[in-house]
């Protein structure tokens, strides 16, 4: 939305525009969504587990995100019908207030996805040892450390924005932990198939080597739909700060209104997966719909 005048001078490419009701539907769906996630894990004590707790991270920074979108595309249509201004101080405050909560979704995602997947890594290799590794205390101290340095660092970039040492850190974590989960995944599959190989003869260890490698099936499939969700978001962000009056950049910030709703569709589709392939989550789901115990 913050394309100048300039850059939509020199494009033919047409603003895509997602009509409100569609662009508001997707929103509260993904909040409803995740926040059935938290009064599931709140409700099953079965589910107080250092694995749910870290889904538990990532559906609030997929309720972060869709609050982000929604408040932001408020601000815009104040904007337009004349109720605020652009470049007033508290219009100013405002939006330093939406980039840093989204920023802090952003992050809270990236390391969310990264406590699970160093979980999923240890449950799988580590099995005989995960309880003496991952207890619940120090899942809820790795939770504690990632929301803060997570919300030290939102503000921090979110009122530094403008400066190139704050911008180029920034733009280097996204794909740089991206590539680090990736190769937590190719190296935990890797391993696993020699792995099995060990415990073949433990018919009890199989059956739980197999719901770890569903586990991590189905956290792989977290990280795909992440990526196409985030990433041209990001790259949206990053083209504005790097290019704003490139025609081909401001060719592709014209879909700016599709790379947000597919911004909160992840918030969507995440609490989905999750869902279906979690027999407890399941259960939990069908108590709370039909109010039974």
């Amino acid at each position: 939305e913050n394309i100048s005048d300039f850059s939509l001078n020199i494009t033919d490419c047409t603003q895509v525009v997602v009509p409100e009701e569609v662009f508001f539907t997707v929103a509260a769906a993904g909040i409803l969504e995740n926040l059935l996630i938290l009064i599931a894990v709140v409700r099953n004590k079965n589910l107080h587990l250092p694995m749910y707790f870290f889904i538990c991270s990532l559906a609030i920074s997929d309720m972060l995100g869709s609050l982000y979108k929604t408040l932001e595309n408020i601000f815009i249509i104040l904007c337009k019908m004349g109720y605020l201004t652009r470049h007033g101080d508290f219009e100013k405050k405002l939006d330093d207030a939406m980039d840093s909560m989204f920023i802090l979704s952003l992050l809270g995602s990236i390391f969310s996805l990264l406590a699970i997947a160093a979980d999923r890594y240890i449950t799988i290799f580590y099995a005989l040892r995960y309880h003496n590794i991952m207890t619940l205390r120090r899942a809820l101290v790795i939770l504690a450390i990632i929301w803060t340095f997570c919300a030290g660092s939102s503000i921090a970039i979110a009122l530094f924005s403008y400066e190139a040492a704050t911008v180029i850190p920034f733009t280097i974590l996204f794909p740089l932990m991206m590539f680090f989960i990736l190769c937590l995944y190719v190296h935990m599959f890797l391993l696993a198939r020699s792995h099995a190989k060990k415990i073949a003869s433990l018919p009890s260890s199989t059956v739980q080597h197999r719901t770890n490698m569903k586990g991590a099936i189905t956290l792989t499939i977290f990280l795909g739909v992440f990526l196409c969700c985030w990433a041209p978001f990001v790259l949206h962000i990053l083209l504005a700060r790097f290019c704003p009056h490139n025609p081909y950049c401001a060719c592709y910030m014209s879909i700016f209104h599709v790379n947000g709703t597919l911004l909160m569709c992840n918030a969507i589709i995440n609490p989905m997966i999750f869902a279906f392939r979690s027999p407890e989550l399941r259960s939990t789901f069908k108590k709370m719909f039909y109010c039974s115990k």
